[in-house]
């Protein structure tokens, strides 16, 4: 069979389009493709939640696709290995507490697995504004990343949600537009962006946990963007915390998602009536 360009820019704009449109509507939307956010994502599509990531860069894996300073291994602890356990990456024992795995095999293991459970992922695209209705942030605004990169004075397009994750880390992308263009404050100490502290990973790792949590009305923190948003420590190249931080992320709103659907049916009962 002679292959025809033609017919293999027809495939790639027709089903990209349409995976696009398809996901125009979404219970959640996640704000970068790192350890955090992946994680969260996975565990929300495997209980049937419609997700899907915005990562402003081509690869995904954030922090972790580099390891620590390039090498590509990370460090996790106890309950970070569980969690690495239960997406079948391989670990290996260094010290009594510590394990370690290949950043490589943990970012596209973690991808892979989000990805055949269902979410969406949309790299090379910015999420340059939020949307907003008297419940709070209702959606995204995003731009391809090339463009805001260069400067073109190029018009964005919308994506609704009824959840936005901050997952972007250390630059806290979606934070700063909320704080700088959103009416009321973020749910912090001060009501506003407190900002990561210098690096200490034993309480780092503890914080970014404690901190995954909503930050704005519909709008969550979680891997590093969560302590730099409440203004806890920098933890470096261990990464269970974030894992563990999507996790728990993903239990606190498929707990809100389900009681958002059951009044959602009650008041079209109503309606009805």
């Amino acid at each position: 069979m002679k292959l025809k360009e033609e017919i293999i820019t027809k495939a790639i704009v027709e089903r990209f389009t349409k995976k696009f449109v398809d996901n125009l509507d979404q219970d959640v939307v996640i704000a970068g493709a790192g350890p955090a956010g992946l994680t969260l994502a996975y565990y929300l599509a495997k209980n049937g939640i419609k997700v899907s990531i915005f990562e402003r860069k081509l690869s995904i894996g954030g922090g972790m696709w580099g390891g620590g300073m390039l090498f590509n291994e990370i460090v996790v602890g106890e309950e970070g290995k569980k969690l690495l356990d239960s997406f079948g990456i391989n670990t290996e024992k260094y010290e009594e507490g510590y394990y370690t795995a290949d950043a490589i095999e943990a970012v596209t293991t973690i991808c892979s697995n989000a990805m055949k459970a269902g979410v969406k992922i949309f790299n090379c695209m910015s999420v340059e504004d939020v949307m907003v209705n008297k419940d709070g942030v209702c959606g995204v605004v995003v731009n391809w990343s090339p463009v805001e990169m260069a400067g073109l004075h190029v018009d964005p397009l919308c994506v609704k949600s009824k959840i936005v994750v901050e997952a972007t880390g250390h630059p806290l992308e979606i934070l700063k537009i909320i704080e700088n263009k959103v009416d009321g404050d973020l749910f912090t100490e001060t009501g506003k962006i407190m900002g990561e502290k210098s690096m200490n990973a034993d309480v780092g790792e503890k914080t970014v946990v404690q901190n995954t949590k909503e930050v704005y009305d519909n709008v969550y923190v979680c891997g590093m963007a969560a302590n730099a948003a409440f203004g806890a420590n920098r933890m470096g190249p261990i990464f269970g915390g974030m894992l563990l931080s999507g996790k728990k992320l993903s239990d606190i709103l498929i707990e809100k998602l389900s009681k958002t659907d059951v009044l959602e049916e009650m008041v079209k009962v109503e309606e009805v009536k």
